[in-house]
């Protein structure tokens, strides 16, 4: 079984353990999450899948998971966006940040995320195992939807979406 990547607050690995056990013992672990934009600054969002095992219907970027142990996580993200909207795009690492939320269910996230963004015009075929729905929003509509709807969100995109925000503002 892959083992995730366990951390310190510095991201200098500290272990391994099974994905179930991190999330249940809310242990800090690497992660990605992958934000895209199409040529007009439209970011890809995708409705988290219904089944998923924590937040399942919720809209957030483009992908997310976590780099598995010899993995590197550039490579993992690409990966991933591969396995679960379809396609590859350049990736290029922006920021990392640490957040940790719990869920319902009794499992937490408390991840040190490193945060990819590309471009990507092309075609999506999302994996329906993963995604229930996408679409592109600009940057304003998903600001503005955020502050009146926050429950349609993952807790982790919430909290990177201004990052985000910020990051663009300094990089465009």
């Amino acid at each position: 079984m892959n083992k995730l990547i366990l951390v310190d607050e510095n991201d200098v690995p500290v272990g391994t353990a099974d994905k179930m056990e991190a999330h249940q013992k809310a242990m800090l672990h690497r992660a990605f999450s992958v934000f895209i934009f199409n040529k007009k600054g439209e970011m890809l969002l995708q409705q988290r899948a219904f089944n998923k095992y924590h937040s399942g219907g919720l809209w957030t970027n483009a992908c997310c998971s976590h780099p598995y142990f010899n993995q590197q996580t550039l490579t993992a993200a690409e990966k991933r966006l591969q396995e679960e909207m379809g396609f590859t795009t350049p990736l290029k690492k922006a920021f990392e940040f640490v957040y940790k939320a719990a869920f319902d269910n009794g499992l937490t996230e408390y991840e040190y995320d490193h945060v990819f963004v590309g471009e990507y015009d092309g075609q999506i075929l999302p994996d329906k195992d993963e995604v229930a729905d996408y679409c592109f929003m600009s940057m304003e509509e998903i600001k503005n939807s955020l502050q009146s709807h926050p429950q349609k969100y993952t807790e982790w995109f919430k909290i990177a979406f201004p990052k985000l925000k910020q990051y663009l503002s300094a990089n465009v």
